[in-house]
């Protein structure tokens, strides 16, 4: 061990956590002892993905791995510390809690730091940046607090920043020093198109405005522009730009940009042959990368050159980019804003806030840019033309005005070079994604992620990957059909239709009819929710063997062995007899009782054999199941409304209630979540649901295909100022067209995100019936409405059904392995290994 080279990485954001993932993965023969330092508590989390902190992502899901990979990977991880000095001639770096750590090879990934202009004022209460998870706990905090926000920076890091604070609910301002939004990377146009989209959504621009001073008696009051203006507000988040964080590297004389950052050579070194820089604090070429796939490179080049692999150099990054900024599609890539010679050709919609413009070459025959503002589908497509320089079509305009008769124009991906770089996260070329299907049997994009790496990072490349796979299993003549599984050659929609026309109601008899074999755990848990979504029938009378735990005892099974008990609480709505039977039940059965993020109370630590007698003194009060345990609504969640709330403009409280017992108990390829709002401010946080719907002075906005957890969307509207009948009518044609064309467990921001055509097709189904299939869609919500029962209800009631709830099947005894420990005043699962 005392052989082994050390390497010390002073950093461990993105980039620095990167370096040792692929230093791990490359140096099979571990001739590396590795240390890191990180500055901040925990271990690197995903800043890409930061805003999401502000709708529920937690830490945890955020983090890019967890204290024991690093463990296992024998690399010493050290937060919390921050390195203070480099001492060159000793080759050793030293913290501020005075530890010293040798390094025969250093790399600094020290990454960033807000830009803080000097304005007068801006040490006020009420001050924020906008970089790390301490930052975001701050500003949620004072959030609280406050009625207004602005944000100052109209770039990228700027709207995340005011998707965040707008997702809290408060009045958000944007303050750009720049003419435009964005001036970066869109034309005047393209910004214009953007901040008329946002600003539907409640958030108000101010550009071209140089904040003079910020007033306000200790406490931030109002910020006051050079052209006199005044904005008063309670709060201010700065995001208006970064500064790389070089003062080590002006410590120890190592060479620095005039604006900063560590200058270094194409091989990442700077000029301390054993020093590396990689990141945003690396100055490359005269230029800073602000993005994280430029420093993934980085990172790579200087593992290649510790390995004394094949000459592995920098030669820059493509800065293209595609993001969703406060629910408006952005990208740009190339030479987007056309600084060399070039023709453009502009498409603009401002009714539908759509602008694109492509930048070709006087010639027409090459790609050199472009930018997409409301729509950015095409964008992997023209990215791809742009990168692997094709030739463009006779008419490149087809390629950014749709048209459903159009193919591909013959830039899909079998027109791309096995050397094209399909993940830009990940530096992975479509040929390594082909070996992988090819040489390595990869047969669905997850696969092909675990293979490559490939669409971990930031997903974007993922619709790419799915188009490879296609391409790829087609050139090998294998058949490209999702069918369920190999006992059922049909694809969902097809059987969801068979079942229906058939009227089959059981799984053998679909098996026996249409299927082969035995089934397996695929298609089984599928048929299951297949037959639940046509009839609503009775979950355990005739589909019991086939149906995970959950479905098996009407419960979802909790760490320990013991069930959760989810009584439906419509809206939020409860009666204090309710609530004092909850309490009761809670006491009499030891459960551990929660109020959770959805409006309901969760009853914890239920023995199975316990949920029947629990269940019947609950339904006896009056309450119904709340399905937390299945595939089916779970919620609508509401604020108080025009009931209660000075700004409701709508009951929302009462229309959700009405929503929430329409759908109760609806069964669907995944689960669905709604969610009511009285008035813009959106407390419900209806746009990040299944389907969200917003009052206004004329009715009501319906919202589809929203989604909160890992992977975070905003709902998109689909209706606008419709009376409630209306709006009940559009979600139950949107149900169920969605339960009737969506694959398996697939929630319905994935499947209208690959509907074909889009919101404009779902539209076109659900509001201008332009398949004719409208009232088909609501009378079958309806049949469903009217078969509806309560599943607990009828185990409470029916002995044969109670008698399955025990632990053991030929014993009436309880589990007695059962383990607990005490936490603030509740029992909780006792830690595993005790």
């Amino acid at each position: 061990m005392h052989n082994m080279e050390k390497i010390v990485v002073i950093g461990n954001g993105m980039v620095g956590y990167k370096f040792c993932e692929k230093l791990r993965k490359a140096d099979h023969s571990r001739r590396f002892s590795v240390k890191v330092f990180g500055e901040e508590p925990r271990p690197a989390y995903d800043r890409v993905h930061l805003s999401a902190y502000f709708t529920g992502t937690s830490v945890e899901e955020l983090t890019m791995a967890p204290r024991n990979w690093y463990e296992e990977n024998d690399i010493e991880l050290i937060t919390g510390e921050l390195i203070t000095q480099i001492d060159r001639s000793k080759k050793q770096v030293v913290s501020h809690k005075g530890t010293i750590a040798a390094y025969d090879k250093l790399v600094i990934a020290t990454g960033s730091t807000p830009f803080v202009p000097p304005i007068p004022g801006v040490e006020k209460q009420g001050v924020f940046v906008y970089r790390t998870i301490e930052d975001l706990d701050a500003i949620i905090a004072y959030g609280q607090t406050v009625k207004s926000v602005a944000v100052m920076g109209g770039g990228l890091l700027g709207l995340e920043a005011a998707k965040a604070v707008l997702d809290l609910g408060l009045e958000t301002h944007v303050v750009e020093f720049a003419s435009r939004l964005m001036p970066r990377q869109l034309d005047d146009q393209g910004a214009a198109i953007l901040q008329a989209q946002i600003a539907k959504l409640g958030v108000n621009v101010h550009t071209h405005k140089n904040t003079h001073q910020i007033l306000g008696n200790g406490k931030l009051e109002a910020l006051v522009f050079a052209d006199k203006e005044r904005l008063n507000i309670d709060m201010l988040v700065i995001s208006a730009g970064i500064r790389p964080r070089d003062e080590l590297a002006r410590g120890c004389d190592l060479a620095v940009g005039p604006r900063g950052g560590i200058v270094v050579n194409e091989r990442m070194q700077t000029n301390d042959a054993s020093i590396y820089a990689i990141g945003e604090v690396a100055l490359f070429d005269e230029m800073i990368y602000g993005l994280v796939a430029p420093g993934y490179e980085m990172a790579e080049v200087v593992v290649n050159q510790l390995l004394q692999k094949a000459e592995s150099t920098f030669a820059g990054a493509d800065m293209s980019t595609k993001l969703k900024l406060i629910g408006v599609e952005v990208a740009s890539f190339g030479d987007a804003l056309g600084t060399a010679v070039h023709r453009s050709i502009v498409v603009e919609d401002q009714l539908q806030g759509i602008y694109k413009r492509l930048n070709v070459s006087p010639d027409g025959q090459s790609l050199l840019g472009g930018i997409l503002v409301g729509d950015a589908e095409q964008y992997n497509q023209l990215l791809q033309i742009y990168k692997n320089n094709l030739a463009l079509p006779p008419h490149p305009e087809d390629l950014i005005i749709k048209a459903k008769s159009q193919e591909n124009q013959g830039f899909g991906v079998e027109s791309l070079p096995a050397e094209a770089q399909i993940c830009s996260c990940e530096n992975v070329s479509k040929g390594t994604i082909i070996a992988a299907i090819t040489e390595q049997g990869a047969e669905n994009v997850a696969q092909i992620k675990a293979c490559t790496q490939a669409g971990v990072t930031c997903g974007g490349c993922s619709p790419m990957l799915a188009d490879i796979l296609d391409a790829t299993l087609q050139s090998m003549g294998k058949r490209v059909r999702k069918t369920l599984c190999e006992h059922f050659d049909y694809t969902r929609q097809e059987l969801f239709d068979l079942v229906k026309v058939q009227g089959i109601r059981t799984f053998d008899e679909l098996l026996d009819t249409y299927g082969a074999g035995d089934g397996c755990e695929t298609c089984k848990p599928a048929v299951a929710s297949i037959l639940a979504s046509a009839w609503n029938d009775m979950i355990l009378d005739k589909s019991m063997t086939i149906q995970d735990t959950n479905d098996r005892f009407l419960a979802n099974i909790q760490r320990g062995g013991t069930y959760s008990v989810v009584p439906r609480v419509p809206a939020g709505e409860i009666t204090p007899d309710k609530l004092i039977v909850l309490g009761t039940v809670a006491q009499k059965y030891n459960l551990y009782i929660k109020i959770t993020g959805g409006q309901r109370i969760d009853l914890f630590g239920a023995r199975v054999d316990q949920l029947p007698d629990i269940w019947e003194e609950l339904i006896q009060a009056g309450f119904e199941s709340g399905h937390a345990y299945g595939k089916a609504l779970r919620t609508v969640k509401s604020c108080v409304g025009s009931s209660w709330c000075r700004f409701g403009v709508q009951d929302s409280v009462s229309f959700a209630i009405e929503v929430e017992q329409r759908y109760r108990g609806l069964r669907a390829p995944h689960k669905l979540k709604g969610a009511v709002s009285g008035c813009i401010r959106e407390c419900a946080e209806a746009q990040s649901k299944d389907f969200g719907i917003i009052a206004t002075e004329k009715g009501w906005n319906l919202y589809v295909g929203g989604n909160g957890g890992s992977k975070p969307q905003h709902a998109q509207l689909l209706a606008n100022d419709v009376d409630s009948e209306t709006c009940i009518r559009y979600i139950d044609r949107y149900l169920m067209f969605y339960i009737k064309t969506a694959e398996p467990l697939t929630r319905t921001a994935p499947w209208l995100n690959k509907l074909d055509g889009g919101l404009e097709y779902l539209k076109d189904v659900v509001v201008n019936d332009c398949l004719g299939i409208g009232a088909q869609l609501e009378k079958e919500m309806q049949l469903l409405v009217e078969a509806y029962s309560c599943e607990w209800k009828e185990v409470v009631n029916n002995p044969a059904l109670r008698a399955r709830f025990k632990h053991f099947v030929n014993s009436d005894d309880s589990d007695d392995t059962l383990q607990f420990d005490q936490q603030r005043g509740q029992k909780v699962p006792a830690a595993w290994g005790k």
